[in-house]
């Protein structure tokens, strides 16, 4: 596993429940999900080498948008889809 999604999970896992955020002034879609910037995205798989995607890999922020995490190029990395999926499932509890 990447250290640096390693060292994520840790903070996520050590931060009690009550200092976790959800993200009440973050902007949302028609579906109550917070808005992403396909611009930012765009940007961060060009920076990535990737401008049309890397198969088998998604876009993933290392601090979740839910946490208050920026929806920057700064805060996204490359992740297969099965390791993404596992992290949803630890970082967005209480979010």
């Amino acid at each position: 596993m990447n250290l640096r999604i390693l060292a994520v999970l840790l903070c996520l896992c050590l931060t009690p429940l009550a200092e976790a955020k959800r993200c009440d002034l973050c902007s949302r879609d028609k579906h109550g999900r917070i808005a992403r910037s396909h611009a930012a995205k765009k940007e961060f798989l060009r920076q990535q080498g990737w401008p049309n995607g890397r198969p088998g890999y998604h876009v993933d922020h290392t601090v979740p948008l839910a946490c208050g995490g920026a929806d920057t190029p700064g805060n996204m990395n490359l992740m297969p889809l099965e390791q993404k999926r596992l992290k949803d499932k630890v970082e967005r509890k209480g979010c």
